[in-house]
């Protein structure tokens, strides 16, 4: 797994490759939860290279949304995330929870 972040004005774009399981969930955890403690509360993951994201991964995001909307003071968007992983999101129930856009201008322009 390979985390990138670039800051913007507006949000942090948090581009996550590989895989994000049990053992990796920690590392994801910590790159989201790095932009929280910048006070960056407008966080856009981009998925588009992402291969496979268990259970782990699903509650590093559902934390960090939660930390996030606390207080209104913004929220995580998903970017471009893989059919399989769309459904996997669906099954949870966490597609209610999160806005999706399908490319990275959208979404960082959403903010």
């Amino acid at each position: 797994m390979e985390i990138t972040t670039q800051e913007f004005k507006h949000c942090d774009l948090v581009k996550v490759t590989g895989r994000v399981d049990s053992a990796t969930a920690p590392e994801f955890s910590k790159a989201l939860e790095k932009s929280n403690g910048n006070s960056r509360f407008n966080i856009a993951v981009d998925m588009s290279e992402l291969e496979y994201m268990s259970s782990a991964g699903f509650r590093a995001l559902l934390a960090t949304q939660r930390n996030c909307k606390r207080y209104n003071r913004g929220e995580l968007v998903l970017v471009a995330a893989p059919e399989r992983i769309k459904e996997a999101l669906e099954l949870a129930g966490f597609t209610e929870l999160f806005k999706t856009f399908d490319d990275v201008v959208a979404a960082v322009g959403s903010f």
